[in-house]
């Protein structure tokens, strides 16, 4: 269900997040750790608390959660897991976070790592951000962990920890970017691991891409362009994890597959029909059919033109 624009709470700061739940403050001002323990749901709220508790908000900042014991039914791309043992999840600044009613908290432990992004901003890792393409995932492609990787991720924080309640000095924000960066990085190791030992899970997806990748360009007549944004949204999962899992099982991402089933769809039209270049290239959704003969050259090695020429 979506909410009307005023429902939303942005959030702008580590102070507005921890006042607007009525937290401690924050001993950075651009970093907190939260321990989940200690702000779970109390048995009897007032509405006004409810009320806070269920407002969607929109933190700008990005988060690191590890969960456990929350009690229902989660999904992970359609398929039902146990969310009670420990649950990694990443969220990028603007992104919405609501609580679902039905969802109980009650016996919910674990943590949360909450940063502005100008604890990073003039560090190297603020470029690298990007590539942690989790922090784009949905809540239903969280990274499961094992008892070992939980143990690790959960040493790495107590050492975050240990910096976050010293003293600001010079060398504070220094030591803190660079131990979020192994924690980032560890992060990043671990879902590769996932896409690999939930392979069965992972297999199907990459069947119905292939399915849906084979069946778009099958289709006579001239259609748009496909996106990577048009395959996930049919297959329920965000742009980046389909990338992410495309790049582990077969070494190459969601739009460069788009890009080959395109090329095959292009040297068909070239071969079997007497469609012009220009006509070949609005055929396959191209606007401009510079675009495409640029395409298929730094693809196959040669112009449509010199590629139709040269199998004749």
């Amino acid at each position: 269900m979506k909410h009307p624009v005023n429902d939303f709470q942005v959030l702008n700061t580590v102070s507005d997040y921890v006042r607007f739940y009525e937290m401690a403050a924050p001993l950075h001002p651009l970093l907190t750790i939260l321990d989940l323990s200690t702000t779970r749901v109390r048995a009897a709220l007032t509405a006004e608390e409810w009320a806070r508790l269920y407002t969607p908000v929109v933190p700008q900042l990005y988060t690191v959660f590890l969960k456990r014991n929350l009690k229902g039914t989660l999904y992970y791309g359609h398929q039902p897991y146990d969310f009670s043992e420990g649950v990694l999840g990443f969220s990028a600044p603007g992104q919405v976070f609501t609580i679902d009613p039905s969802l109980d908290i009650s016996e919910v432990t674990g943590w949360m790592l909450l940063f502005h992004p100008d604890l990073i901003a003039r560090y190297p890792l603020a470029k690298k951000m990007a590539s942690y393409s989790f922090f784009s995932y949905d809540l239903h492609e969280a990274l499961h962990l094992s008892a070992q990787e939980e143990t690790m991720l959960d040493g790495l924080l107590a050492g975050i920890r240990t910096e976050y309640e010293r003293p600001i000095d010079a060398f504070s924000q220094d030591v803190l970017v660079s131990q979020l960066e192994v924690l980032l990085n560890y992060a990043n190791r671990f879902y590769n691991r996932q896409f690999i030992t939930r392979r069965h899970g992972e297999n199907s997806l990459l069947t119905r891409f292939e399915a849906l990748l084979t069946a778009y360009f099958a289709q006579e007549g001239t259609r748009p362009l496909p996106t990577v944004q048009y395959f996930a949204d049919e297959l329920a999962v965000s742009p980046a994890y389909l990338s992410d899992m495309l790049r582990t099982l077969t070494g190459q991402n969601t739009q460069q597959h788009i890009h080959h089933a395109l090329i095959d769809k292009a040297k068909q039209l070239l071969l079997s029909t007497s469609l012009t270049i220009n006509e070949t290239a609005f055929q396959l959704g191209f606007e401009y059919p510079q675009y495409f003969s640029r395409l298929f050259k730094n693809k196959t090695g040669l112009s449509p033109a010199a590629f139709r020429i040269s199998v004749q």
